[in-house]
């Protein structure tokens, strides 16, 4: 087959070169097949979260017929379970066996710290549409020449968020977040902004990730905060702000987008009105294109599209617009790359490009969920509305990516929580 051939001649003189012993690259010919590689948990805690993830690429790929610019895509989904290491054994799978052109998806950012290695050792390219470990595309990228990110890094919406809680004039506030590398992350950011702008972290709560009953928790926190901030993950979400609730508490809630998201925001109830997160994507946000995209998902899945849905959604909107460049045929891996780093898109979010370290620059939202009506549906529900848009914010904010680099990865004990007693 010709597309198997080595080289970089055009596919018009692919037959003479054949008949002189030359070859032709993969890159030179037309792409009969994009074979896209994508991980999701589908069974376990978070197999909505990846059905979501899956539902957002299927449609897109639904609405464009199954073919990027006359490539077909053959789309090969693989239950990773949410655990790392069998996201390790699926994507060796898709990359050896199924020779994919690319890996999309893994969901926790310890998957996509595993994720990233895969993809140097057999130069596949990773795209990581959700998974929003930070140094994939900060002190480690330079390890993972083959990884892009379509999605976010899990401190980016938390940078500005810091610095809005400090124009509410909140001064001390308490955080208690899932105990993993994103919930590290996103309160390192927030922690990191809040406090530069003269507030203080106060008390630092870790539960462990999946956990249901946060009852050892919230007898604890400090009475003497101005407000509490929250990230929890999967069905954590639905539990915490219930609870919380259920304990009398009285003070602002605010919290990281997982907390909030529209994954779980339909199963909540009237405790979380009035709560306030930060993300990349709301299905509230009250633009033409994202009423469009919230209908046709609503309409097609029976549900309001998650950040998880929109995000890989938007990955593949990503990687088509490459194809387009290229009529179809798969320019090879280094340019695909190149390629895809240098893309500007107006997407279902909003206006989306990718920095020098491959991660994206978009708006931030800043998101309060009301009881209200919504894009002509008849029934009041929960939304996030967009209350405050933070424009063009880079993984590195207002630090400057020199400066910021200079910082350890924020971790569990980075920020250390001086303000605590």
């Amino acid at each position: 087959m010709l597309h198997r051939l080595k080289g970089r001649l055009g596919w018009k003189m692919a037959a003479g070169c054949l008949a002189l012993g030359m070859g032709v690259s993969q890159a030179a010919t037309a792409a009969e097949e994009l074979r896209i590689g994508f991980i999701a948990p589908l069974t376990g805690g978070f197999a909505q979260v990846g059905k979501d993830m899956s539902n957002g690429f299927q449609m897109y790929l639904d609405e464009v017929g199954g073919s990027f610019a006359g490539a077909k895509v053959k789309f090969i989904v693989e239950d990773d379970e949410a655990k790392p290491p069998v996201g390790v054994r699926k994507a060796e799978k898709l990359a050896l066996q199924d020779k994919v052109h690319m890996l999309v998806g893994g969901l926790l950012a310890s998957t996509g710290y595993a994720l990233a290695p895969v993809s140097t050792r057999l130069k596949v390219i990773y795209i990581a549409s959700t998974p929003a470990a930070d140094d994939l595309t900060q002190r480690d990228s330079a390890k993972y020449p083959f990884v892009i990110r379509t999605g976010w890094t899990s401190s980016q919406p938390s940078h500005p968020f810091g610095e809005w809680a400090c124009e509410q004039g909140y001064k001390r506030i308490v955080t208690i977040a899932a105990d993993f590398a994103f919930g590290y992350e996103v309160v390192g950011g927030f922690q990191k902004a809040f406090e530069s702008c003269g507030g203080k972290i106060i008390q630092k709560i870790w539960p462990p990730l999946g956990t249901q009953d946060f009852g050892p928790y919230i007898p604890t926190l400090k009475k003497d905060s101005d407000a509490i901030f929250t990230l929890m993950a999967g069905p954590m979400s639905l539990q915490f702000p219930k609870q919380l609730a259920d304990a009398g508490n009285k003070k602002p809630v605010i919290g990281g987008g997982t907390s909030y998201d529209e994954f779980t925001l339909p199963a909540m109830g009237d405790e979380v009105i009035g709560h306030v997160s930060t993300l990349h994507y709301s299905a509230a946000l009250d633009t033409p294109k994202n009423a469009a995209f919230v209908k046709k998902y609503r309409e097609k899945y029976g549900k309001v599209p998650s950040y998880y849905s929109e995000g890989n959604y938007t990955t593949a909107q990503m990687i088509h617009e490459v194809l387009k460049q290229t009529k179809g045929k798969w320019p090879g891996t280094e340019k695909f790359i190149e390629m895809l780093s240098k893309l500007q898109l107006d997407a279902v979010r909003g206006p989306v490009r990718l920095d020098e370290m491959k991660n994206p620059v978009q708006n931030i939202y800043i998101k309060k969920v009301e009881k209200k009506k919504m894009f002509g549906y008849e029934k009041e529900e929960l939304w996030n509305t967009v209350i405050k848009t933070y424009p063009n914010v880079s993984q590195f904010w207002k630090y400057g990516k020199t400066e910021f680099l200079k910082q350890p990865v924020y971790s569990r004990d980075y920020p250390p929580c001086k303000y605590c007693d």
